[in-house]
């Protein structure tokens, strides 16, 4: 019986070589956490990297999905690595007065980036006229401002994603500068605020939101942001990576790849827009899927890495 199971070990091993690899291999393997949170655009940066350094530079990347200041906590801690999402100068400012003197700031991955309140923009009905012409938005407010006029017709509602989100802190604050003060900033998370808004266009309803490019909600819906005059929310910000103290040092070609990642708006959306369409289910493969569509992208980010 001993001969007999030693015979099927020898016949298996090759196959069980093939199918696990070198365990030391695996032992060698760096490790690299990165923290990142529930928006759609942190997503899309968070996934993108994990597969750029999982499938060129041979890394294991550990995701690690938290709000938005335990994220920075994280980093700046040295529980994670790094970080992809830190929006600057505005939304996260009070993050990075707190914790930005204990990290390295890498700059901009993506620049362009907006956040502000919401509203569709399309009219009641078909969308353009007998002569081609653009039908009127059936919500009339055109800045934040006009929100105190319209107090019915939005049901004193405006549409929020998860507390800690700095631009629920701008929000607020935006309420009290416009006098605003008989709505009421509707707690959630990104899921709740798009579903809200998804119902609200079909049924041609009132609602505004809290909103931020790159999404793709504004690939799928048409919407603009109000206009505001009392510049609260600052017009169009940065998104910035953030690498905690030591990574050059540690991991020379991890800090490297995630010094040079950058990437457009509309390169960003195209990832968020496969996401959604698959219910944000399998967000690796739509990583994997966006590199093979942006191979001279990924090429410059990894030239002369190992």
């Amino acid at each position: 019986m001993h001969s007999l199971i030693r015979i099927i070990v020898f016949l298996l091993l090759p196959a069980l070589v093939l199918f696990t690899g070198d365990p030391a291999v695996g032992r060698d393997r760096l490790v690299v956490n990165l923290a990142y949170t529930d928006w759609s655009s942190s997503v899309a940066g968070a996934h993108v990297a994990q597969a750029v350094l999982q499938e060129k530079l041979g890394c294991r990347v550990v995701l690690q999905r938290m709000e938005a200041e335990d994220m920075w906590r994280a980093v700046a801690e040295g529980r994670a690595d790094a970080m992809l999402s830190a929006w600057l100068p505005v939304t996260h400012a009070e993050y990075f007065d707190r914790y930005g003197g204990q990290m390295v700031d890498l700059g901009p991955n993506l620049e362009g980036a907006r956040i502000g309140l919401v509203v569709p923009d399309v009219g009641v009905g078909r969308q353009t006229d007998p002569q081609g012409r653009r039908v009127r938005p059936y919500i009339r407010a055109e800045s934040i401002a006009d929100l105190g006029r319209y107090g019915a017709e939005f049901r004193g509602r405006i549409v929020g994603i998860d507390p800690g989100a700095g631009i629920m802190q701008r929000t607020r604050e935006a309420l009290a500068a416009y006098g605003l003060l008989d709505y009421r900033l509707i707690e959630g998370s990104e899921e709740s605020m798009t579903a809200e808004l998804s119902r609200a266009i079909r049924h041609q309803e009132w609602i505004v939101v809290t909103g931020w490019t790159p999404h793709w909600m504004f690939a799928r819906w048409s919407l603009r942001f109000l206009d505001d005059p009392k510049r609260i929310f600052s017009g169009f910000e940065s998104i910035h990576t953030m690498v905690r103290p030591g990574l050059r040092e540690d991991m020379p070609d991890v800090h490297a790849f995630l010094d040079r990642f950058a990437w457009t708006p509309e390169e960003a959306a195209t990832f968020m827009v496969w996401n959604q369409a698959d219910q944000g289910l399998y967000p690796y493969e739509k990583a994997l899927r966006w590199m093979r569509t942006h191979e001279e992208r990924v090429a410059g980010w990894l030239e002369g890495l190992k």
